[in-house]
């Protein structure tokens, strides 16, 4: 940051001020002073000049008003910014608040208790209450609409001091004996807060001032200090809470009178007086840290005594009370911003977010991309990319760097794992080395501390996107980059980065990309070392990590810190606190001279040769240092006009300045910011000055880019086009002049005087309007324009003036133009020609439809496909599909079809195309993605693709059809390909799926197969028995599509020579002959009529049909292969004891008695059971079984009713036409499906 005095305004009457207080939001401010003196000042800028703006405005009182109302000195003024509310207290303790009404302030409240004097007050962070300490230790604590909330005697303490805490929940109160007291915001102590600031200090003390930064425009980052405890010998500490026992120790040396933070918390302003020595008087000074109590800035402010400072709200400016003067000084601050390849790119902080905004705003199409960086430390820039610089997280290495960086995480990984290796191999032990020259020197039992801080450089394009990053271990205060390098500097050490972009390299180099990352291009050296440039005296990153001692490198200190850096291509500067400036070669580093300065360096900067470079001081003050002899002749006269053309840079010298640029294209041009004032100097020499405040982005082509920083910095996230100023230097607007208003003989000589590549340009446009083609060759000759001179030969060819001119007016990008007067000319042709090479199609096709001439039919469907692609690039293909409708682009057609899921447009496309068009795989391919295998297959096969018709079906799982294909096309590798496929199913134990696959192939017996063979262990679980009858059923199923699918290749085979019986006959016989598992094939209902008599006789008995569930069960003894036997007479014997029917009963005792599979233990339980039951009942039934008495028909045996479990003696009965089992009429007759194959009844 840089900061010097702007304006001073005298109080009248030369009353002493004692207070000053400045309102954040509106802008007011108050200052309090002896005799009761009270104001309220503004500062406004008023101004028409869109570029004047912010500090560069001039600012005129637009407010000052004296408030009547204290009779003693006013020592206390606070502004409720939330309110609009002014309270102010004098030397009496009396309390008003003011109001501001119409432009006014008048008096609201006041307070007066008559009993002791207001020593502070303070507001809370939301303006709700305030807290007012009296010296006799009276705390008052009170509402915004003046109700006190509550109030306390602090008994035998003297208070000077009050502030909250951003929550509102602490008070701190601050003792005349500088002691400090942390309360709750009830008025209950917690405990006194530790000082370690005034540790081995005697004699008395007191506090200067408390200030808590609310946090309201966010933290610069996690974890900050924020509140700040000064007292009056210098001494302080800024501490992160109010029990921070690790807090940022200060020590100002000065007698301090007076603090403030700024509005974002990044700057302490520490104003007081300080001894001078040499003058032996005291000086008003104000000093700058930021909240790591690093030191920033000094201002020496004139006066005898300051009392007291105050920030303006946007962190810009700030008011100091001093005598009966109030003094403003300006301030420049040290934003993270840079700028590359038309973007401005700035970070910001949010009060809602932990991490720095990073805003990526390209000026040319007004576009903003953010990313959130955690701990950001710095952006710097050149050509088209930038490097930020962050503190690395261990923790969690995504958050250190850009959120939602796709690709970049892998990179940075990978140099995490090199710092790993690095810092485990120091934990090894050192390994000596040496590392630049010199760096052996260190302690060679060094142990790396255990959390070593790391740091990311993160290499960005213009858009934010990540590209490559770097994980180093030395603090990158100072950065630079060139447009091969990067380079890092702590206080010690600086490390260099041969970076690469992908977009850079040639197709030679891209093969060569990993070898070179193996070599390494990245090297640290010590500031204290003398490199030679050869490769044997740097550092590869790449090795080092993992076998090279790196401590001694870090560690070892220096008397002499490194204080700046700047690079060109070819050259490094470093510059150090002593004013010892060191050059360096580049790319390899090596030592090439020092220079000693009387002064320390705060800015470097290197013009565009590399020959001379500029300085600005600690002080602001600017001078230039010439590193190559600028004498171009041996000859010393001619060197010494050569040096005097140029002017002495020994002689050089500017003040207060705080930003300065060197030309890109011009080493003797360079441009510097001067308080609010830009000059542009050349050769030294400068031009008038320019009034503004923008931070100079870009110097090319005679033209400056600066931007507003401050005005963005107001609404970050809205930045306007209006902050970004160009300037034209002088030479420019009077070449500019020259042309227009003498004429460009007199401008070509001025030009001749002042060259400039620019300048050349100027005037060859010049002369191209005016057609005099002689001059604007020759200009477009000396600014290397070889487009310019190729077009001005096409011009010396043509022979009409009207067209040169159309061609000079198009050239100029006048179009519309250009094409009014091809069209004059009766020159359509050039107009349609003019408009294709722009690209606007729409125009074409207007200009080919209004023509009088019938139109070229190739050129009105080019113009259709353009105009499709038009569409189709913006994904608007409902549009697009119009134009290649009509521009007949079938390709594109198909993918807009495709794309809007119009896949009946895309078959009637597919239909219209000839035989083997090239279109047709293409378009299969389609709606195969999309599952339309029917529409895939006509699509492959009307291209003569079976193959890739049959891989169709396969893919889509449609068997069936892959089969037929592969049939009708004898192809062989179908029924090894589904053997493959669902042996691969079978492996991953998808066997329902291998099921499906073999019937949708209708090779049904394999289906059949698995399928009871999946039905069999189900039934081995004994725990689903409804499932089981229905997996049989599945199974039965198949079998019975087998048999249709035997009967149906006999009857084609056939051709109708042979009766259908003979047919059907043909079949059974072709399935004995090919079946080998008869089982299957003859007794495929097995399975389901066991268990669907199982499940019936259960449901019967449960249902108190017992006698039905008796012979319902009876069934099953015939099914003893497929469910257990146990489970069959347990069953019976259940149902037969429900009937009565003990003989029965009895039987199935004996049976399960007999059972070899039981356990002894389960017999005896049976047998137990069978005494306990026939000792009560006779082992007789009641009446005959039906199943004995009607056992055998005449046709042998009788077939079972499905429905009832009852034997069908009847004639008449009802068969299924799927499974062939019968039921009686009366008892279907209540079904709607097969209670067997669940088959629709018809």
């Amino acid at each position: 940051m840089f900061i010097y005095l702007s304006k001073k305004i005298a109080i009248p009457n030369s009353i002493r001020l004692k207070c000053v207080s400045w309102n954040k939001d509106q802008g007011f401010i108050a200052c309090g002073g002896e005799e009761g003196l009270l104001k309220v000042l503004k500062l406004e800028t008023q101004t028409d000049d869109a570029k004047l703006k912010g500090l560069a405005a001039p600012s005129n009182l637009s407010m000052n008003q004296t408030l009547e109302g204290h009779s003693g000195a006013v020592q206390v003024v606070t502004w409720n910014e939330q309110y609009q509310k002014l309270t102010t207290s004098d030397q009496n303790g009396l309390i008003i608040v003011w109001m501001l009404y119409k432009g006014s302030w008048y008096e609201e409240m006041i307070n007066n208790r008559n009993k002791s004097v207001v020593r502070s007050m303070s507001w809370n962070a939301d303006g709700q209450k305030i807290c007012i300490v009296y010296e006799d230790g009276a705390v008052i604590v009170g509402s915004v609409d003046g109700n006190r909330i509550w109030g306390k005697e602090l008994k035998g303490i003297q208070l000077a001091h009050v502030a909250w805490s951003p929550d509102s929940k602490i008070l701190l109160f601050g003792m005349a004996n500088g002691e400090i007291h942390i309360y709750d915001n009830q008025g209950n102590f917690i405990v006194k807060m530790t000082i370690s600031c005034l540790i081995n200090v005697t004699g008395a003390i007191s506090i200067a001032g408390i200030h808590w930064y609310p946090g309201t425009e966010g933290y610069i980052e996690p974890d900050c200090p924020c509140l700040a405890v000064i007292f009056d010998n210098g001494r302080g500490q800024i501490m992160r809470y109010e029990n921070d026992e690790n807090p940022v120790l200060l020590d100002t040396q000065m007698n301090v009178a007076s603090i403030q933070w700024n509005h974002y918390g990044s700057v302490l302003a520490v104003a007081g007086c300080q001894k001078n020595i040499s003058l032996d008087k005291e000086v008003n000074t104000v000093q700058f840290y930021t909240p790591f109590g690093e030191h920033l800035r000094t201002l020496k402010v004139p006066g005898k005594q300051m009392t007291a400072v105050s920030w303006e709200g946007g962190g810009l400016r700030i008011g100091l009370a001093v005598d009966s003067f109030i003094y403003f000084a300006n301030i420049r601050p040290d934003y993270k911003w840079g700028y590359c390849s038309n973007t401005v790119v700035y970070a910001y902080t949010r009060p809602d977010r932990l991490e720095y905004s990073v805003v990526f705003w390209d000026t040319k199409n007004n576009e903003k991309f953010v990313k959130y960086v955690k701990s950001l430390m710095s952006i710097t820039t050149c050509g088209d990319f930038c490097i930020l610089a962050t503190k690395a997280d261990d923790n969690q290495p995504q958050q250190t760097l850009l959120v939602s960086a796709p690709g970049f995480l892998p990179d940075i990984e990978r140099e995490r794992e090199k710092l790993k290796g690095y810092q485990n191999a120091m934990k090894k032990g050192p390994v000596s080395s040496s590392v630049g020259q010199g760096t052996s020197n260190g302690k060679e039992d060094a142990e790396p501390e255990s959390g070593n801080a790391t740091y990311v450089l993160v290499l960005c394009n213009s858009i934010g996107t990540p590209l490559d990053s770097k994980y180093i271990d030395i603090d990158p205060l100072f950065v630079t980059m060139t447009k091969t390098h990067v380079i890092a500097a702590s206080k010690e050490a600086f490390y260099t980065w041969q970076y690469r972009v992908a977009k850079k390299l040639t197709a030679l180099e891209i093969n060569q990309v990993a070898k070179t990352r193996k070599e390494g291009r990245e090297r640290v050296y010590h500031i204290d070392d003398t490199p030679t440039g050869t490769t044997d005296g740097t550092f590869d990153f790449a090795k080092a990590f993992a076998f090279t001692d790196f401590q001694p490198l870090i560690s070892k200190a220096t008397r002499d810190p490194i204080c700046c850096i700047t690079a060109t291509d070819k050259t490094l500067i470093v510059g150090r606190e002593s004013g010892l400036i060191q050059r360096y070669s580049l790319p390899n580093v090596g030592l090439l001279q020092k220079y000693t300065l009387n002064y320390r360096a705060y800015q470097l900067s290197l013009n565009c040769n590399s020959s001379r470079l500029a300085i600005i001081d600690i002080a602001g003050v600017l001078t230039f240092l010439d590193l190559e002899s600028r004498s171009s002749s041996g000859d010393g006269l001619a060197g010494e006009q050569a040096t005097a053309a140029a002017g002495d840079p020994s002689k050089f010298e500017r003040k207060d300045v705080w930003d300065m640029k060197w030309a890109n294209d011009n080493p003797d041009l360079f441009a510097m910011m001067e308080k609010t004032r830009m000059y542009v100097f050349r050769n030294l020499d400068p031009e008038e000055p320019i009034q503004t405040s923008g931070y100079i982005c870009n110097f090319e082509d005679l033209e400056i880019k600066s931007v507003l920083l401050d005005e963005i910095m107001k609404d970050p996230e809205r930045p306007n086009k209006d902050y970004l100023i160009n300037f034209e230097i002088r030479s420019l607007r009077d070449s500019r002049a020259l042309i227009e208003k003498v004429g460009i003989e007199d401008a070509s000589q001025f030009i001749e005087d002042n060259p400039h590549p620019r300048l050349w340009r100027l005037l060859a446009e010049a002369a191209l309007q005016k057609l005099d083609l002689k001059t604007a060759e020759q200009a477009f000759v000396r600014c290397k324009d070889y487009q310019g001179i190729e077009f001005v030969k096409r011009l010396g060819n043509l022979q009409s003036e009207s067209m040169k001119q159309a061609e000079v007016v198009a050239y100029f990008g006048r179009f519309e133009e250009a094409e009014r007067m091809y069209l004059d000319m009766d020159r359509r042709d050039l107009a349609i020609s003019l408009r294709m090479k722009l690209g606007d199609w729409f125009r074409v096709l207007q200009l080919l439809k209004t023509g009088s001439g019938d139109a070229d039919d190739a050129l009105l469907e080019q113009a259709y496909n353009a105009i499709g692609d038009y569409f189709a690039d913006r994904q608007k293909w409902v549009n697009a599909v119009q134009y290649y409708l009509q521009g007949r682009n079938q390709e594109r057609l198909a993918e807009c079809y495709y794309m809007l899921e119009d896949y009946d447009g895309l078959e009637r496309l597919a239909n219209s195309l000839p035989e083997n068009h090239k279109l047709l795989p293409d378009i299969g391919q389609m709606f195969v993605t999309v599952g339309m295998c029917e529409q895939a297959v006509n699509a492959y096969l009307k291209c003569s693709q079976p193959k890739a018709a049959v891989e169709a079906c396969v893919h889509l799982n449609q068997w069936n059809k892959a089969v037929e294909l592969a049939k009708d096309h004898n192809m062989k590798e179908i029924g090894p390909l589904l053997a493959k496929y669902a042996s691969h199913l079978l492996e991953k134990n998808k066997r329902l799926e291998a099921v499906e696959l073999y019937r949708k192939a209708h090779h049904f017996l394999d289906a059949a197969r698995l399928m009871f063979k999946i039905a069999d262990e189900e039934a081995k679980k004994r725990t689903r028995p409804l499932r089981v009858k229905k997996l049989y059923v599945l199974a039965a199923l198949l079998v019975e599509n087998y048999h249709e699918q035997m009967k149906t290749s006999q009857q084609s085979k056939a051709k109708g020579k042979k009766s259908e019986a003979t047919s059907a006959l043909a079949g059974l016989l072709e399935e004995d002959a090919s079946s080998t598992d008869n089982r299957i094939v003859d007794n495929a209902w097995r399975g389901a009529e066991a268990y669907h008599f199982f499940l019936l006789a259960q449901r019967q008995l449960y249902d108190g049909n017992v006698d039905s569930a008796m012979k319902t069960a009876l069934h099953l003894r015939d099914y003893e292969d497929i469910i257990p036997a146990v489970e069959i007479y347990s069953l019976l014997a259940i149902c037969s004891s429900a009937n009565r029917a003990f003989g029965t009963c009895s039987r199935a005792f004996i049976k399960l008695e007999s059972l070899e599979s039981l356990s002894p233990e389960h017999r005896q339980s049976y047998e137990d059971l069978a005494l306990e039951i026939f000792t009560k009942y006779p082992p007789k039934d009641n009446r005959k079984s039906e199943l004995d008495s009607i056992s055998e028909g005449v046709d042998g045996k009788l077939p079972t009713c499905i429905v009832t479990g009852r034997i069908i003696s009847e004639y008449q009965f009802w068969m299924c036409s799927t499974c062939k089992h019968c039921a009686m009429e009366q008892d279907i007759s209540r079904h709607n499906f097969c209670p067997l194959c669940h088959s629709t009844l018809t």
